[in-house]
């Protein structure tokens, strides 16, 4: 069956799924197999379940009409999604980056989704499965589209520039992430330059911090930039003090206007001002930017204040590398606060410079005054320091629950698999 064949099949069951547990009623369900699974062991039930038609890699049903056998379902699923994507003449921007590149296209598409028909990145959908099923969810009255990519390793992001196809890019920054997969920072700004080097080579479009001399130099020779920051960019904007909230002042002698945000920390303001200049370069009237930013809240753990109490705490425990980790540190250091106390999960895939990593993390707390500093797990556990640690999450949690903390302001900031937001369950 070609591609072409296949799509008229989905036009007739525009759903796919790639897991029989959220699967619904006609939907396509695509039996992905890797090194530790087998999907085309739960094809004949998810066609019990009401799938329209299950895509195989092996002859589970022969003769079975519902059944597709292709070479390889994740190629199929990957080429199916670029067909979609090509039946659409609009901008695609696709986003990738170190830190920011989530809370960055949230923004992005509130902004847009204020005055267009604008699709977007589910959730952390932003991988070699998730981007395709992205793509494929967008429907014909779309008028953008906001692509968050995901990448640890070299060709990651030009892999997924092939069917994303992409008009506009956003580099959020290049910061010390996934650095054992990248090979060093060198690596993971020629790993996300991948997306500048598609636009460059197809005409496209960037958006570009200018406080950040790499992201000039990576962008040079892109038909199209438009360009945000604090001083000398076409948006230029700046960090109100003394708010625990974010509260952004843009500096526009046309319209000049001041952003109200529920993002906690400073190192949100890029994030802020990418979004106006997206806004901008698509001409969405300044009101509704201003409306929809402040009226955007954060979830699943990103940058989010949760109240106990007579305590603050900002949970930004998603994820953490040492460059947002640091940002976190300084912005609670900054706040104007009784008591402060420090949860921070240890930070993974740094390769060799992992416990290098960690040290500098101490060696940064170590300039500030805490109430109480709790190190979790990973490579803390390597280094002599002089805080608390537990190992897991969970630990520090029966710890949590036996404080009594008042008016104190907490941090909670950790890598993804060290699941830092149990401490509040």
């Amino acid at each position: 069956m070609t591609i072409s064949e296949l799509y008229e099949i989905y036009l007739q069951n525009p759903q796919v799924q790639t897991d029989t547990r959220k699967l619904q009623a006609r939907d396509i369900f695509f039996a992905l197999s890797g090194p530790n699974f087998n999907g085309n062991q739960f094809a004949l039930q998810a066609l019990e379940q009401g799938a329209s038609y299950a895509v195989t890699s092996e002859a589970v049903d022969p003769g079975n009409e519902r059944v597709i056998v292709v070479d390889d379902v994740l190629e199929t699923l990957q080429q199916l999604a670029k067909h979609h994507r090509l039946q659409f003449p609009i901008p695609f921007i696709a986003i990738t980056g170190s830190n920011g590149k989530t809370t960055t296209k949230e923004l992005v598409h509130t902004v847009l989704a204020s005055h267009f028909t604008t699709y977007t990145t589910e959730g952390n959908l932003n991988n070699h499965i998730g981007i395709p099923l992205t793509l494929l969810r967008i429907k014909k009255d779309a008028q953008l589209a906001v692509v968050e990519m995901g990448a640890n390793h070299q060709q990651e992001i030009a892999s997924y520039c092939q069917y994303v196809l992409p008009t506009h890019g956003i580099i959020t920054n290049c910061g010390k992430a996934h650095l054992e997969g990248f090979g060093g920072i060198e690596g993971v700004r020629k790993g996300k330059g991948e997306l500048f080097d598609y636009l460059r080579a197809n005409g496209g479009a960037a958006f570009i911090y200018n406080d950040y001399d790499y992201l000039v130099e990576m962008s040079a020779g892109i038909e199209n930039i438009y360009t945000y920051g604090t001083m000398d960019a076409a948006v230029v904007g700046r960090a109100m003090e003394g708010n625990t909230f974010l509260e952004v002042q843009l500096l526009d002698e046309v319209s000049p206007a001041i952003i109200t945000t529920k993002l906690v920390g400073d190192y949100n303001l890029p994030n802020v001002l990418c979004a106006v200049a997206v806004a901008k370069a698509f001409e969405v009237p300044m009101e509704k930017v201003v409306a929809s930013i402040a009226a955007y809240e954060p979830t699943n753990s990103r940058s989010q204040m949760v109240k106990r109490g007579s305590n603050h705490i900002i949970l930004d425990a998603y994820n953490a590398n040492p460059s947002s980790l640091k940002l976190a540190i300084e912005n609670l250091a900054g706040i104007a606060a009784d008591h402060k106390i420090l949860m921070i999960g240890g930070m993974m895939e740094l390769g060799e410079e992992s416990v290098q990593e960690h040290q500098a993390i101490i060696d940064q707390v170590k300039l500030h005054n805490w109430d109480k500093v709790v190190l979790v797990g990973g490579d803390f556990g390597k280094i002599i320091h002089p805080y608390i640690f537990f190992s897991t999450a969970t630990e520090a949690r029966e710890w949590f629950q036996q404080q009594d903390f008042q008016n104190a302001y907490i941090l909670i900031k950790g890598s993804r698999s060290m699941k830092m937001e149990t401490i509040l369950k």
